[in-house]
């Protein structure tokens, strides 16, 4: 079977969600486990999808993964954006379906809507330091680190700084 890519249906914004979520519980990726405020969001595909587009990658009738793509810095959803720059972002594949290339199947397809976006010149997108596979998938399609544009979320959580890339189209 081949991934496709395509806009997330209403009916599987639960589903997302839940992957999304485990993918960074089970990553050990969330400071406060369980009880992480940020887990929240992660599950809320709904609100994700009213902000920006939510891609998901589905393999037959087998939901893979999912990413936001946000095409600008106007969006609620946009957290380093700039003019002229789209951003993605909470990228997440199903622990038991990784090693397929959803993950990036997911950014390349976000990397095609940003060069159909007027006036885009620049991908960007934050990622933790543990995210490893996911900075070589980033690095493999071109994207480098913006070290300069790194920040943290939460300022008083000192080892919560997320690292930037962009790409530029």
């Amino acid at each position: 079977m081949d991934i496709v890519i395509r806009p997330v249906g209403t009916g599987e914004y639960e589903a997302l969600g839940e992957i999304t979520a485990q993918a960074y519980l089970q990553d050990g990726l969330l400071d406060f486990g369980e009880s992480d405020a940020y887990l929240g969001e992660l599950r809320n595909v709904a609100k994700r999808a009213a902000a920006a587009e939510v891609l998901v990658a589905v393999e037959g009738d087998i939901l893979l993964g999912g990413v936001t793509f946000v095409p600008g810095p106007g969006s609620l959803m946009a957290d380093i954006a700039g003019p002229g720059e789209a951003e993605i972002r909470m990228l997440a594949v199903d622990r038991a379906t990784r090693g397929r290339g959803a993950g990036e199947a997911l950014v390349r397809a976000c990397v095609e809507r940003a060069r159909a976006v007027e006036g885009c010149t620049t991908v960007v997108l934050s990622t933790q330091r543990a995210m490893h596979t996911a900075h070589r998938i980033y690095e493999r399609l071109g994207f480098v680190r913006t070290p300069e544009r790194d920040w943290n979320p939460v300022p008083h959580l000192d080892d919560l700084t997320l690292l930037t890339y962009q790409l530029t189209l």
